[in-house]
């Protein structure tokens, strides 16, 4: 008698029932969108506080030496100027001239949306990308609306009548002759600021700019507060208004007399 063939072992095998597999495929889906979802998550919530609260900025320039060093990263808070106007001696971040200087605002114009994309983290450095009026420059606060200002060649402020004493200038302008200043002498209006670089003899600021002086407070874009890098360096940005310790008025002539 021939016995019938003994079945493979693949045909042995009991199929799982089709619910079993329908359920390990949902989730298998679930899984992989849950991923999705919880990325976009995580850079909205990163991309909402570096707009809104604070983000970190570096120092590409030498405007603000010797307090700022070259590469020095720091963090820029949003929150203050939504409650209060600057104060003189803060140090700013802001939209550069070419944003807001009616002089050089026609030649160089970007909408909002391309500003965005460039100062995205890694996508402004790619070729083409740059943008001058997306730039983002740093400056000190000197004098803020109402105050009478003076700057003359070389880089000496006289701020309300007083000569302004800051001891984070260290490099100064000649006083004549090659490598002067242009000099200054101006009332900051409403709703603006005067800033100039701690490195009064190597900064493209409100002394040279050829349609304005001043930064509208709508074009600051945060305050800096603390350095975080590098380590030797770490600590607080903040400073006392310059203009509490200014030196004794200036003296005015007697009438009649030079």
């Amino acid at each position: 008698m021939v016995e019938p063939p003994a079945p493979s072992s693949d045909a042995s095998r009991e199929a799982p029932p089709q619910g079993d597999t329908d359920r390990r495929r949902r989730r298998d889906q679930d899984d992989g969108g849950g991923f999705w979802r919880s990325l976009l998550l995580t850079v909205a919530v990163a991309l909402g506080i570096r707009q809104f609260l604070v983000e970190a900025r570096y120092i590409p320039s030498g405007s603000m030496l010797p307090g700022l060093q070259l590469q020095d990263r720091l963090l820029v808070e949003k929150l203050s100027y939504r409650q209060r106007a600057p104060r003189r001696g803060e140090i700013i971040v802001f939209h550069a001239p070419h944003a807001f200087d009616p002089a050089l605002r026609s030649d160089y114009q970007a909408g909002p949306g391309r500003c965005f994309l460039v100062n995205l983290p890694f996508l402004g450095s790619l070729p083409g990308m740059q943008e001058p009026a997306c730039d983002a420059f740093i400056k000190r606060v000197i004098a803020v609306a109402g105050d009478r200002v003076s700057v003359d060649p070389g880089g000496h402020v006289t701020l309300n009548g007083r000569p302004l004493e800051e001891p984070y200038v260290h490099n100064w302008c000649r006083p004549v002759g090659p490598g002067s200043c242009r000099s200054l002498d101006t009332t900051v209006p409403g709703g603006s600021v005067l800033v100039l670089g701690d490195n009064r003899a190597n900064s493209w600021d409100g002394r040279f700019w050829p349609g304005t002086h001043f930064v509208p407070n709508g074009q600051i874009i945060g305050r800096a507060f603390f350095r975080f890098f590098p380590f030797s360096s770490v600590g607080s940005l903040v400073t006392a208004d310059p203009g509490a310790t200014s030196g004794p008025a200036a003296v005015q002539p007697p009438a009649g007399r030079p």
